[in-house]
């Protein structure tokens, strides 16, 4: 095998060929030297016949004066060890496939550089052996590359948080195990598919965090996102919480963004234990405050009414209170019925009420507890609030009984509108928190009454 030098590299020419020239010598010098990987080449004697911009890069040596020399022994490697480098990279002339190996080289400079090279056979149009190419590059580069790759991998597939890789127009392209289960569907159906049919509400959140990131970078910190999902078994609300990466090709002249990576973390439990956690303490606090301003009260009923004050806060829009004279129940308290306020003895006098049979509040008086009702979805609500004789824009509701002494002196109803959701198992036991501590004043009030 011969070679003949063109634009800074040589190409192996066959035994009966002279200089190749034209445009496929040009084209051959053009490809190996924009390579990213250092190439050399070696003839069956061992005779170097291609060296790229690259490893002159890497090892200072211009192709003039690598191409020609018989191996690296002298200039390229330490006298010592030539002989046991050039065996083992002409070794791969008569073995199948490639060889990694890692050796020291030496710089025109003197200094010395680890490299890690791949090399293997070329076979001449005879089939029979004709030379080695070796593609090489600095060890500390290559561990840099796999590792990478190391980390690509294991995040598509054992990451314990969601990662996904979203195009610029916003499609899922790569989703790992975690997110494919976060998001309800499998690794590879959810690919392609706009958000939107993965969402139900929360979607445009999402998408402006992406947009964003995608126009201006990534934010500096992680975000938290509420999403409402579509599952199979109805809908689900999560919390997400997500960072983003802007991604750009680093092969691109310019930065233009290939897409977004977004990792994400479901801590929906977490999150709602704090929101429980806080609601908690609040109320704690507000019943503290309603026991020491009831404590101020002389007359009992108006310490009654001030409970229910505390308690309305951040839980209910009315409360009522209904106290049982006779066989029937009698409203003695009430919030008023349009705008919020606080709860007052009924003008004029208690009400007489006609509560039909199965009202929410005969249904706790009956079970000696609570009882929670809603108007549910549709345009009946109204309706629904008069025929139980509640303000009519309450569509929620919490009946709790009174009760001291072993007797059962009514109900404390607690109504919500519709921007508030409804009343849950927690709310009830609040309400029941605030119920004791009104009985306790209605009673002593009815105590005290013949002797006014």
């Amino acid at each position: 095998m011969s070679a003949s030098k063109s634009s800074g590299t040589t190409e192996a020419l066959g035994p009966d060929e002279g200089p190749k020239a034209g445009p496929g010598a040009e084209l051959l010098a053009a490809l190996l030297d924009g390579m990213d990987a250092a190439l050399c080449a070696f003839d069956a004697n061992g005779t170097i016949t291609h060296w790229n911009r690259e490893a002159e890069r890497i090892l200072g040596w211009s192709a003039e004066e690598a191409v020609g020399r018989p191996g690296f022994d002298g200039w390229a490697v330490r006298p010592a060890d030539a002989g046991e480098v050039q065996g083992r990279l002409m070794a791969a002339m008569d073995g199948p496939g490639r060889r990694v190996l890692e050796f020291a080289l030496l710089r025109k400079d003197g200094g010395r550089v680890l490299v890690r090279t791949q090399s293997a056979g070329v076979r001449g149009a005879d089939g029979r052996p004709a030379g080695v190419y070796c593609a090489f590059s600095e060890v500390h580069t290559q561990i840099g590359l796999e590792r990478s790759i190391a980390l690509s991998g294991a995040l598509f597939e054992d990451a314990s948080w969601g990662v996904v890789l979203v195009d610029a127009d916003l499609r899922p392209t790569v989703v790992n195990a975690y997110a494919a289960r976060a998001l309800g569907g499998g690794r590879t159906t959810l690919l392609g598919r706009p958000l939107g049919e993965l969402i139900v509400q929360g979607v445009e959140d999402l998408e402006g965090a992406l947009q964003h990131v995608l126009a201006e970078g990534a934010p500096p910190a992680p975000v938290e996102l509420w999403v409402t999902l579509r599952t199979a078994e109805g809908k689900r609300r999560r919390c997400w919480r997500s960072g983003f990466l802007r991604l750009t090709s680093p092969l691109a002249e310019e930065r233009v963004p290939l897409g977004v990576g977004w990792l994400f973390q479901d801590v929906t439990a977490e999150k709602l234990a704090a929101q429980e956690a806080d609601r908690m303490r609040f109320r704690s606090n507000q019943l503290h405050r309603a026991s020491r301003s009831a404590s101020e009260c002389e007359d009992p009923m108006e310490a009654a009414t001030s409970y229910l004050d505390y308690a309305l806060a951040g839980f209910a829009d009315h409360a009522l209170v209904d106290l049982v004279a006779g066989e029937r129940l009698v409203r003695v308290a009430a919030t008023p019925s349009g705008e919020p306020g606080p709860c007052l003895p009924v003008a004029g006098g208690s009400i007489p009420l006609r509560y039909v049979a199965g009202h929410p509040a005969l249904q706790a008086m009956d079970r000696t507890g609570s009882v929670r009702a809603s108007a549910g979805a549709g345009p009946g609500a109204g309706v629904w609030a008069a025929e139980r004789q509640w303000p009519g824009d309450c569509v929620h509701a919490l009946c709790v009984v009174l009760r001291s002494r072993g007797r059962t002196l009514g109900v404390v109803t607690f109504l919500r509108s519709a921007h508030r959701t409804a009343f849950e198992r927690p709310d009830a036991a609040y309400a029941e928190s605030v119920a004791v501590r009104v009985a306790a004043a209605v009673d002593l009030a009815q105590v005290l009454a013949p002797t006014r």
